[in-house]
């Protein structure tokens, strides 16, 4: 077990029901600000006006980016940014899923700094002003965004996707209000909650994962394991809506102190050539043949986490893999298929070299190393 870590989680919280109201009196980073989101339910729900009349009553104004996708491309980004400056914005709200928030997060990057925002993603080009801050309000229980400082960009053309970030990312401010997730529909709730299972669970099981993320990690399974089947089978129990938020928010702390892994990597490919594809979803597919694979390489790891996730008594590291299963089966998505979202056969070696090329700080936070080999034999056991 590694004792060394850094603990850097600046974001001010404001967690529970009805806390969207704190948006009345929260200290907020400026007068006028850019609300980014995907524009659909956010908008039907009335989410995003009810932001716009609490900033109004504060005297701040604000103006609307509503094309998010679920997997943001840099020319969104790059869209949004020219807006941002236009308008003279001074600071981003993200309110929706994950991808909205970001993409403010890119947003605050690609605003100050000239060019287009995959030059700084791919590396060719390096910030010399600061972010704007960004306020984030998520809409669902999955990618923890709020409470880390990373976002992953879409290039379409390039067929990559690629996380980053920084400790200049993270929000200034996160409002996590249940009340906000009550209407998200069944499937999504399974994707979204799922998302975050597999950040706490891999949190825990890469190298740098210290007694602190783990702590985490830990809760945030056995919470999503006890209340995930409860929040997808009725979307009004109140209950279950705020123990996902909770564990959300705590996976995304684990990814703040320790790191996602090499299945990240792998979905990250997989949405990468097929952007229809949703990430939870994409996760979900792999992720049994991949545990199969590390369960019996890290025993003690995983039999910790099957503890927490209803084998109290589990001494085989591949109860987790049954526990997981289970899991995945109330949660009605146990049939999804790479097959089914139009990935061909053909096309998973490119996968693997996708997946290792754009994702290698991921695969080095593993404690087992995946060869390609091993990576194409996950991709073939989740194909049918």
């Amino acid at each position: 077990m590694s004792f060394k870590f850094n603990y850097y989680i600046p974001t001010r919280i404001f967690f529970g029901k009805g806390s969207l109201n704190r948006l009345q009196k929260a200290k907020l980073p400026g007068k006028k600000a850019m609300i980014i989101t995907g524009g659909t339910s956010t908008t039907k729900l009335g989410y995003v006006d009810r932001v716009v009349s609490l900033l109004k009553e504060r005297g701040i104004e604000s103006v609307v980016y509503n094309k998010i996708q679920p997997n943001p491309s840099h020319v969104q980004i790059n869209e949004g940014a020219a807006i941002i400056r236009k308008e003279g914005c001074d600071f981003l709200v993200g309110i929706g899923g994950g991808s909205s928030i970001d993409s403010a997060k890119a947003m605050s990057m690609a605003a100050t700094n000239e060019g287009d925002v995959w030059d700084y993603i791919s590396g060719k080009a390096r910030m010399s002003n600061p972010t704007l801050p960004v306020v984030a309000i998520p809409t669902t229980a999955g990618t923890g965004t709020e409470a880390d400082q990373w976002f992953v960009v879409t290039n379409e053309k390039s067929n990559q996707k690629i996380g980053w970030g920084g400790d200049k990312f993270y929000p200034v401010l996160s409002i996590v209000d249940p009340d906000l997730m009550m209407s998200v529909p069944p499937a999504y709730t399974a994707y979204q909650g799922m998302d975050a299972f597999y950040h706490a669970v891999e949190g825990y099981i890469a190298k740098v994962a210290s007694p602190v993320s783990e702590m985490f990690s830990l809760k945030a399974i056995e919470l999503i394991g006890e209340y995930l089947p409860r929040a997808f089978a009725d979307g009004s129990d109140e209950e279950a809506r705020a123990a996902m938020a909770t564990a959300s928010t705590l996976a995304g702390m684990v990814e703040a102190l320790s790191s996602t892994t090499s299945e990240h990597a792998m979905e990250h490919a997989l949405s990468a050539y097929h952007p229809e594809l949703t990430h939870g979803a994409g996760l979900i597919m792999i992720s049994e043949a991949y545990h199969k694979f590390f369960a019996p390489k890290l025993p003690d790891r995983y039999i910790v986490m099957a503890k927490v996730l209803g084998y109290p008594d589990s001494q085989d590291p591949m109860d987790f893999v049954r526990a997981l299963s289970d899991l995945i089966k109330k949660t009605g998505t146990d049939s999804l298929k790479m097959s089914e979202f139009g990935i061909d056969e053909i096309d998973i070696n490119d996968l693997a070299d996708n997946a290792m090329a754009t994702g290698g700080a991921m695969f080095k936070a593993d404690r087992v190393e995946l060869k390609k080999e091993d990576v194409m034999k996950i991709y073939w056991e989740s194909y049918k």
